[in-house]
């Protein structure tokens, strides 16, 4: 029996955390929100912060991007809607599920006690000398380590700790592997590590404490 996309959406009865609920069945249908032009334009939009990050206009350049950047923000205004209702979560078809603030991973294999991931960090997340940016980096465990640490408690978490050790340099427009696994657990208290590798080199690696969510906590 597959699932319904709209039980993804959270209610007054069902808001740990803010999160959605997590998909218990892999066959349930990927969320049409957005529609079948959403992808493109997620990466339409990447695709522009990577011009940015590396962009040094003239003023008159400056003067005309600024002028076409406010009339895309007036055309987006109408496309706004409320933070339950965004396809940029529940899209498991797009690099990281549609969500623009995540460096764009894909799962390749998820269950209660591992996590496997391909991720890329794009011309935005550049730190420095052609590396990915160390926060980014975080960004990137804190999101898969939360993952697998859902997983295990079959609920939503929340970030307790996480620590990240940067091994070797990670290279941007690389894709790489990443991998998640449970430690151990006690009571509400998930133990997970993590390791981030550009084929045989390992970049970074981290472990992390997630705690599991009571029913309405926040």
């Amino acid at each position: 029996m597959t699932e319904n996309p709209a039980d993804a959406l959270p209610s007054r009865e069902h808001h740990e955390g803010g999160f959605r609920p997590m998909p218990t069945d892999p066959a349930s249908p990927i969320d049409p929100r957005g529609g079948p032009h959403f992808g493109e334009y997620i990466a339409q939009v990447r695709g522009l912060m990577d011009r940015v990050r590396l962009s040094c206009p003239s003023d008159e350049q400056a003067l005309e991007a600024i002028a076409r950047l406010k009339e895309l923000n007036d055309l987006l205004d109408g496309t706004v809607v409320d933070e339950w209702s965004l396809p940029g979560w529940v899209r498991r078809d797009l690099p990281a599920n549609g969500n623009i603030t995540l460096p764009p991973f894909f799962i390749d294999h998820a269950d209660n006690d591992t996590v496997q991931a391909r991720l890329t960090f794009d011309t935005f997340h550049l730190g420095g000398n052609a590396a990915a940016h160390g926060g980014h980096i975080a960004l990137a465990f804190d999101t898969l380590l939360g993952t697998i640490a859902s997983l295990q408690g079959a609920s939503p978490t929340r970030t307790a700790s996480l620590t990240v050790d940067y091994r070797s340099i990670t290279p941007l427009n690389t894709e790489l592997s990443a991998r998640a696994w449970t430690e151990r657990r006690d009571g509400r208290k998930i133990f997970v590590r993590g390791t981030l590798h550009d084929g045989d080199r390992l970049c970074a690696e981290a472990h992390g404490l997630f705690l599991t969510l009571k029913p309405g906590q926040q």
